[in-house]
């Protein structure tokens, strides 16, 4: 039977716990802003806003295609999350926010708590985030 007993770890740790756990589970051409989202884990990604505050959130694209759905949108701002690991050269969205603080604050906007949680949903192992 396997051992329930939490690790202990910092938040750095963490982080590059749950940032290499996504990168085996992205395929390049998805963001974890889109992963998180289409699989309802972590903050949720996309779906985390309603349709109008996504289209506030991107507004500088909806200026352009006002009409657009929000699956249209997604698909936009999934791109641009993507262009900006390039640009960047960083690993995951949430490491660009960080950095950025343009959509949301990335791994910023976690406690140690929701890291604990993350680490769970995404790895299935237990952590305690110091």
């Amino acid at each position: 039977m396997a051992s329930t007993k939490s690790q202990l770890i910092n938040r750095t740790q963490a982080i590059d716990i749950l940032r290499s756990e996504l990168l085996n589970r992205l395929d390049g051409n998805t963001s974890v802003c889109r992963y998180a989202a289409e699989r309802g884990v972590m903050c949720h990604g996309f779906a985390r806003w309603d349709d109008g505050e996504l289209r506030e959130h991107y507004k500088w694209i909806v200026r352009r295609q006002p009409r657009m759905s929000r699956k249209e949108l997604e698909g936009i701002a999934d791109r641009w999350q993507l262009s900006q690991l390039e640009v960047s050269e960083l690993p995951t969205s949430c490491d660009v926010e960080a950095r950025i603080h343009d959509m949301c604050r990335g791994w910023d906007d976690f406690s140690n708590e929701d890291l604990s949680r993350y680490l769970l949903e995404i790895s299935g192992r237990k952590f305690i985030v110091l």
